[in-house]
């Protein structure tokens, strides 16, 4: 798990367009979106290959995280909706999707892995996502 994406992320190896950030986690945009928004949330401590598999508190930690991207989603871009996914199959690493959507076909739409992600419109799209205290 050490070589996974995602622990690479979090020991900083690898830039990201964050979104939320804490000791315990970390919220980012996915550079491969089913939708516009589409939001990863992982934990920075004690990381397991399932959600399921983190300790109680990071867990907790994970899923406020997850409520607090959710919120943030909704009050910034035009969806009605949010879907979170907790799926473990694509990394071996614990994560949240986080997705906002205005009708299910929206959820459906494939990860175009075959096209470069346009950081410059992902740079953009997290500061208007970002906290800012």
């Amino acid at each position: 798990m050490e070589d996974s994406i995602f622990a690479k992320i979090v020991a900083g190896e690898i830039p990201v367009h964050k979104v939320y950030e804490d000791e315990k986690t970390l919220a980012l945009l996915d550079i491969y979106p089913k939708h516009e928004g589409h939001v990863l949330v992982i934990p920075k401590v004690h990381p397991a290959e399932f959600v399921w598999e983190l300790d109680s508190d990071t867990y907790q930690a994970v899923m406020e995280t997850v409520q607090k991207v959710a919120l943030r989603l909704r009050e910034v871009l035009p969806y009605p909706y949010i879907h979170s996914a907790v799926v473990g199959t694509d990394i071996p690493y614990a994560h949240v999707h986080v997705i906002p959507f205005a009708v299910t076909a929206d959820l459906h739409n494939p990860q175009r892995t075959d096209i470069e992600p346009d950081h410059i419109a992902f740079a953009a799209l997290a500061e208007k996502l970002a906290f800012h205290d």
